[in-house]
């Protein structure tokens, strides 16, 4: 009858937590050359588009002060 089992009539609902570590015992955890790998990635990302960001934002501010002196 599945995870559910019968008392007095009534359904009774398998706790949060065991369900919670049975999907868990589910779940493929990447190796260590992975997630460095992976975090890396994120990390080298992230700072290029800072970079960038920063980049626009002094080239669109220089430009603004240029118009206002105009």
């Amino acid at each position: 009858m599945g995870d559910s089992a019968k008392t007095d009539g009534k359904t009774k609902k398998p706790s949060f937590f065991k369900g919670l570590k049975k999907e868990f015992k589910k779940v493929t955890w990447p190796d260590r050359k992975t997630v460095t790998k992976q975090t890396v990635a994120v990390v080298v990302v992230s700072i290029a588009l800072g970079l960038l960001i920063a980049l626009m934002d002094f080239i669109i501010q220089y430009g603004v002060d240029w118009l206002v002196t105009l």
